[in-house]
Order: C-alpha cells, then sequence, then structure tokens
C-alpha cells in the first residue's frame, strides 16, 4: 500500500528532469503544466513519484515518458532537494524529497500525459531572464545549474 501523497506519513521520494536542446542558436528546457496538487495549473520541470524498486535513474525515464511522450537518458545528478507545503493549521500537506536529473532526449513524440496538462520547449532566457512560465525559484535554480553543468555540450 503506497503513502498517500496529501498529508503522508512519511516523505515521499520523486525526481525531476531538466531536458534541454539547442534550437536556433537558443537552448530550451522543457516544461510541464501540472494537472494535479500540489501546484496544479503552475508550470514546472517534469517528474514524479519513485515507484518501489525504481533507481532514480529509472523512475527519471518512466516518469518522462508518462508525462511528455519523450524517452530520455538521465545524465547526471543536478540537486536534492525537500518540498515540504504546510496546510492552515501547520501541517505537513505535502513533503517530497525530489532528485533532479540533467537529461537528453533519446527519441519520442511531445504528448501531455499522466499528471500534466501541457508540455512546452521554453526558451531558458525568457524563463530566466524575464520570468516568462513563473517558475519557482527553486526551479530556475535547478536550471542554471543543469546549464552550467552542461555548457559545451549541447
Amino acid at each position: 500500500m503506497s503513502p498517500s501523497r496529501e498529508y503522508p506519513d512519511r516523505p515521499i521520494p520523486g525526481v525531476g528532469a531538466v531536458v534541454l536542446r539547442k534550437t536556433e542558436g537558443r537552448v530550451e528546457v522543457l516544461l510541464v503544466r501540472r494537472g494535479t496538487e500540489p501546484m496544479m495549473g503552475s508550470w514546472t520541470l517534469p517528474g514524479g513519484a519513485i515507484e518501489l524498486g525504481e533507481t532514480v535513474s529509472e523512475a527519471c525515464v518512466r516518469e518522462l515518458l508518462e508525462e511528455t511522450g519523450f524517452s530520455v537518458e538521465p545524465v547526471a545528478e543536478v540537486e536534492a532537494f525537500d518540498i515540504i507545503h504546510r496546510d492552515a493549521d501547520g501541517r505537513v500537506q505535502y513533503h517530497y524529497v525530489i532528485v533532479d536529473m540533467l537529461c537528453r532526449t533519446r527519441g519520442g513524440e511531445m504528448c501531455a500525459g499522466s499528471d500534466a496538462s501541457e508540455v512546452v520547449w521554453a526558451d531558458a532566457e525568457a524563463i530566466l531572464e524575464r520570468g516568462d512560465f513563473a517558475l519557482t525559484p527553486r526551479a530556475c535554480r535547478v536550471i542554471r545549474r543543469a546549464l552550467i553543468m552542461d555548457e559545451g555540450l549541447i
């Protein structure tokens, strides 16, 4: 029996993916619009919960295929962190421990599925410099780190 995502009795391990591509002289980042809580309707990096018996990399590959239609290859860990949301009474409503991975696409066709209502390739400069897509400061930090890690490789 899997733990409840809302008001869990323990943190839920999860993965996120920073998928980059270079096109027409600019770098783009794969983003999804969340179709479920928490943060329903917000743009974010794709990812989700790790299932029992999966490695971080296996979960990353599965989640990306389910949410975006893309097959990916995890390249390196970017960052690990906690996401904790508390309700009005201060009780932990959601608690995830996330490992974000830098990934490369290996094929597939973009298609929103699973927990995503939309999928887009977004210009990294528009995200980081102009605030397009209103990503959280943490997501922007992860993207910046991934761009530095990936410099010269894309």
